[in-house]
C-alpha cells in the first residue's frame, strides 16, 4: 500500500445510532448526530456555537462562511438554530466532502453550500462585507495550513466581513505559543477587537490544545462568552482584548513570505471538529 493512501472513516457512536465520528488517519476530525445537530461533541466547537448564539438577533438567519468543512458541524448547527441562515464551506478536499454527503447527508434545504476550493482562494472570490460571520477551523493533517494565518489573509477576512461580523479562528498550539503568538499579532493588525479562548490547562502551559481566537471591529461580548464558558462540563477562560495584547501578541505576525503551520500535535487523546 502506498504512503501516501489516506484512512478515512466514518464511524457510528454506539451509544447514538444517528450520530458518526469522521476520523482521517485517526484523528478525529468531526462529530455530528443527524437526528439533533445541536448536540455538539467537542468542547471548542460549543465554545464557537457560544458565540454565534450571541451574535445580533437569536434566531435570525446570518451569512456564514466556514473555511474547512470536515463533517459540516457547525454550519449544520447554524442550520438548525438559525433557520434560512446563507452558509458557504470552502473544502478543497472533495474525497471527504463526498463521503459525508453519503454517509451524513445533509438535510434539505439546509441553506449549505460546499465549494471545493482552498480558502485563500474561496474568499478572494467574495465580495466586500459579504459574512457576518467567517469560521476557520481548518487542517491539513493535523496542522493549520501556513497560507491561512498570514497578516495579508486577515486582511482578506475583514475585507469580506461585515463591520459588526465575526471572525472565528480554531488554532492550536502548546506554551510558550511562538506559532499563536504571531498569528494573534496579525489578527490585531486587522481587527479592533480580539478574544481568547482556551481550557485553563492548555493556557497555562500543562497540555497542547485547541485556542479559539475571535475578532470583529466591534466590541465583543467577552464577559457574557465567558461566564457561559466557565459554566461548561470542561471550563473554558475567555481573555478579553487587554489580556491578549498583553500576554499572546507577538511583535511581528506571520506574512505570506514567511508564513509556517501550526506545531503538529502530540499523537495521544487528540480531536480537532
Amino acid at each position: 500500500m502506498s504512503e501516501d493512501v489516506r484512512r478515512i472513516e466514518i464511524v457510528v457512536d454506539r451509544d447514538r445510532p444517528s450520530a458518526f465520528t469522521l476520523r482521517v488517519d485517526g484523528t478525529e476530525q468531526s462529530y455530528v448526530d443527524l437526528d439533533d445537530p445541536r448536540r455538539l461533541e467537542f468542547d471548542y466547537i460549543q465554545r464557537m456555537a457560544d458565540v454565534i448564539d450571541g451574535h445580533g438577533t437569536a434566531g435570525e438567519p446570518l451569512r456564514c462562511v466556514h473555511i474547512g468543512g470536515a463533517g459540516m458541524t457547525l454550519a449544520r448547527y447554524v442550520a438548525a438554530t438559525r433557520p434560512r441562515s446563507a452558509q458557504i464551506v470552502l473544502e478543497p478536499d472533495e474525497e471527504i466532502t463526498a463521503l459525508v454527503r453519503e454517509r451524513m447527508p445533509l438535510p434539505r434545504h439546509s441553506g449549505i453550500k460546499v465549494r471545493p476550493v482552498d480558502g485563500r482562494t474561496g474568499i478572494a472570490a467574495m465580495r466586500d462585507d459579504f459574512a457576518d460571520v467567517v469560521v476557520l477551523d481548518a487542517f491539513d493533517g493535523d496542522q493549520v495550513p501556513a497560507e491561512l494565518t498570514t497578516r495579508e489573509f486577515f486582511g482578506e477576512l475583514a475585507r469580506v466581513t461585515t463591520p459588526d461580523g465575526l471572525v472565528l479562528l480554531n488554532l492550536a498550539d502548546h506554551a510558550p505559543f511562538p506559532y499563536l503568538r504571531r498569528a494573534v499579532r496579525g489578527v490585531l493588525d486587522a481587527f479592533a477587537e480580539v478574544m481568547i479562548s482556551a481550557e485553563p490547562a492548555t493556557l497555562k502551559g500543562r497540555r497542547f490544545g485547541n485556542v479559539l481566537v475571535v475578532a470583529s471591529q466591534a466590541t465583543l461580548p467577552w464577559e457574557t462568552l465567558a461566564r457561559r464558558a466557565a459554566s461548561s462540563p470542561l471550563p473554558y477562560r475567555v481573555l478579553p482584548y487587554r489580556e491578549v495584547v498583553q500576554g499572546f501578541a507577538a511583535k511581528t505576525a506571520f506574512t505570506d513570505q514567511d508564513s509556517q503551520p501550526s506545531p503538529a500535535r502530540p499523537r495521544l487523546g487528540t480531536f480537532f471538529g
